[in-house]
């Protein structure tokens, strides 16, 4: 599953006094959706879960409805851009009847992650995020940019800038290496059964 960083379709000469690497986030959403639709395949309602106040939104709320509609799903989406907010949203979703949640790629979110975790978990609504410390911190799955390496390639540039390398002629870089991570605890204590497939494919599974 994994790819290598490359240099992708972004200025190969940046110019002026800066480069560095380029994350993939709101692109990444069907993917995020069809890995949960695989592993909750009975689920037809999914909430998608963003902050009103986030750049990424806008994206998110295009993108992601377009996605669920070829899979066949219905979205509901909810808001949320405080602690209070989260709880009301999943009180949404649970008066809705969702059967599973796309949490959007958001900063707050990830400050939040464990209080997520224990919605989730409580609500027992199967959710896929977008970094790994989501399912570390006990939620069920993520998908998305290997930030560990991107921060690494980050520290290369660093080191070539030091050495005497003008940014203006590095390239930037696009990070293309993802993971995903499944929590097979959370997943067990939702009453799922991961499929093998998709056991195979993931990078870490957490016992």
């Amino acid at each position: 599953m994994d790819a290598k960083l490359q240099v992708a379709a972004v200025p190969s000469r940046p110019g002026g006094n800066a480069t560095g690497v380029s994350f993939l986030v709101t692109e990444l959403g069907s993917k995020q959706l069809g890995l949960l639709h695989e592993l909750v395949p009975a689920a037809a309602r999914v909430g998608l879960l963003v902050n009103p106040k986030s750049r990424t939104t806008e994206r998110a709320i295009r993108d992601v409805p377009a996605a669920a509609s070829a899979m066949g799903l219905q979205v509901d989406i909810v808001q949320a851009s405080d602690s209070r907010e989260i709880e009301s949203a999943f009180g949404t979703l649970v008066h809705n009847k969702a059967d599973a949640l796309l949490v959007g790629p958001d900063p707050f979110f990830a400050s939040r992650r464990l209080q997520l975790a224990i919605l989730a978990a409580r609500h027992v609504l199967p959710a896929v995020y977008n970094v790994r410390e989501y399912p570390e911190a006990g939620g069920l799955m993520s998908y998305g940019t290997n930030v560990r390496d991107a921060y690494r390639q980050i520290g290369v540039y660093v080191g070539r800038v030091l050495k005497g390398a003008k940014p203006a002629e590095l390239p930037v870089v696009q990070s293309s290496k993802f993971e995903l991570v499944i929590n097979h605890e959370t997943a067990r204590m939702l009453g799922l059964e991961v499929p093998p497939t998709l056991l195979a494919r993931a990078n870490e599974v957490i016992e």
